[in-house]
C-alpha cells in the first residue's frame, strides 16, 4: 500500500485515506440550502474515492455568506437538508466534513462567474462586519466594525452551527480561519487595528478566534476530531505570518485541535504570492515540525507521485486537493493505479 492510502486515524475516526476535498465554494444556493448541484458535487468526489469530503465554506449566519448564494447552516432546516449528501459520502466508505465559516470584510460579492465584486445594499448586499472599518479593496463596502455584543453573538452562532452539523450526520468539523475571511482578519495585524482587548498585540489579536475555536471544540464530540484551516502567511512584510501561526496553532493544539489545514494568503488583493507545485508544503512542514500537531498541505498538487512524497516523506500527514478535483473528481482512483495500490473501484466502474 501507498503511504497516500494509508489510514489515518484522529481521535476515535479512522479517514481511509490522506486524500482530502478541500473546500471550494459552488456559488449555486439562492436560499442556503443544498440543492441537486451540491450533492451530485461532493458525493461524486467520494465515489471518486477521496477519504475525507469537506463542504464549501458553510456560513453560520446569513451575513456571514461570502456571496447570497453560498451554502448556510443558521437554522435547523439547513441542517436537515445537508443530511442527504451527507449520508451518501458515508455509503461510499468515505468521510464527510463540514467547513463552518464567517467571511468578515469579503462578505457580499458576486459569484466569480458574474465578476466577484462587491453587492450593493439594493442588489441583494449588505454591509459587511470586521474586526476593524477597513475594506478589502477600495471597491468593497467599508465594514462595520465588530462589537462585543456582536462577537459574543457570533460566537453563540458559531456554537449553534456546531451542534447542528453534527445533527446532520458530519463526522469531521472545520474552522476557518485563513483566506482573508473574518477570523483571519482578528488576527491580522494589516485588518485588525483595534486598541481594546481585540487588537494590538499578538495575544489580542488572537483572543477572539480561540474563543471561537474553543467553541466549536466544546460542542464538537470529544470522539471526533477537529481541524482549523489557517492562512499561515499574508505574503505582506508587517502582515501575519509563519511566527505567529506557529504561536496560533499552540494555542489551538491545546484547546483540542487536532489538524491544522495549512493554507496561505487572501487577506489582500494585492500580495505576490509565489505559486508553484507544492508552493505551502514546507509551513505545513514547519507547524508539523514545530508545534507536534498533523497538518494538511494544499496548493498545485496535482500529480500522485507529487502527492505520495509529501506523505511518504513526513513533510505533511494529508493532502487537500481543490482544482485538480473539479477538474477530475476520479483523481483518487487513477493515483492509485498510477501508485500500484490496491484500491476499490466501485462496482458500478470497475469494468473500466
Amino acid at each position: 500500500m501507498s503511504r497516500l492510502f494509508s489510514p489515518l486515524k484522529l481521535r476515535e475516526l479512522t479517514i481511509p485515506n490522506r486524500i482530502f476535498v478541500s473546500p471550494m465554494c459552488q456559488y449555486s444556493s439562492p436560499d442556503g440550502k443544498p440543492n441537486d448541484w451540491h450533492f451530485v458535487h461532493l458525493g461524486s468526489r467520494a465515489v471518486g474515492g477521496a477519504g475525507l469530503v469537506i463542504t464549501e465554506a458553510i456560513a453560520i449566519t446569513p451575513e456571514g455568506r461570502i456571496s447570497p448564494d453560498d451554502l448556510g447552516i443558521w437554522s435547523d432546516d439547513h441542517a436537515e437538508a445537508l443530511t442527504t449528501s451527507v449520508n451518501f459520502i458515508k455509503k461510499q466508505g468515505s468521510v464527510a466534513g463540514i467547513q463552518l465559516a464567517h467571511a468578515g470584510r469579503k462578505a457580499s460579492v458576486a459569484a466569480p462567474w458574474l465578476g466577484g465584486g462587491p453587492l450593493n445594499l439594493d442588489d441583494r448586499g449588505w454591509q459587511p462586519l470586521a474586526p476593524s472599518a477597513i475594506p478589502f479593496t477600495p471597491d468593497h463596502q467599508t465594514p462595520r466594525e465588530a462589537s462585543v455584543d456582536d462577537m459574543n453573538s457570533i460566537t453563540q452562532q458559531f456554537a449553534e452551527a456546531t451542534r447542528r452539523s453534527l445533527k446532520a450526520g458530519f463526522q469531521v468539523v472545520e474552522l476557518h480561519a485563513a483566506h482573508g475571511y473574518l477570523l483571519h482578519q482578528f488576527l491580522s495585524p494589516l485588518s485588525n487595528i483595534r486598541n481594546d482587548d481585540f487588537g494590538g498585540s499578538l495575544e489580542n489579536r488572537m483572543r477572539f478566534p480561540l474563543r471561537i475555536a474553543k467553541t466549536v471544540r466544546e460542542n464538537w464530540p470529544k470522539n471526533l476530531p477537529m481541524f482549523v484551516r489557517i492562512s499561515a502567511t499574508d505574503w505582506v512584510k508587517g502582515g501575519w505570518d509563519l511566527d505567529q501561526s506557529l504561536e496560533f496553532c499552540r494555542n489551538l493544539k491545546e484547546l483540542g485541535v487536532d489538524l491544522i489545514d495549512c493554507s496561505t494568503g487572501g487577506l489582500v488583493s494585492d500580495a505576490v504570492i509565489p505559486v508553484g507545485p507544492g508552493f505551502q508544503t514546507s509551513m505545513a512542514t514547519k507547524i508539523k515540525d514545530k508545534v507536534k500537531i498533523a497538518t494538511g498541505t494544499v496548493g498545485l498538487i496535482t500529480e500522485p507521485v507529487q502527492a505520495e512524497q509529501i506523505i511518504a516523506t513526513g513533510l505533511a500527514d494529508t493532502v487537500l486537493l481543490g482544482r485538480e478535483l473539479l477538474r477530475n473528481p476520479y483523481w483518487p482512483l487513477h493515483a492509485a493505479r498510477e501508485l500500484g495500490d490496491k484500491f476499490q473501484w466501485p462496482v458500478q466502474y470497475e469494468r473500466a
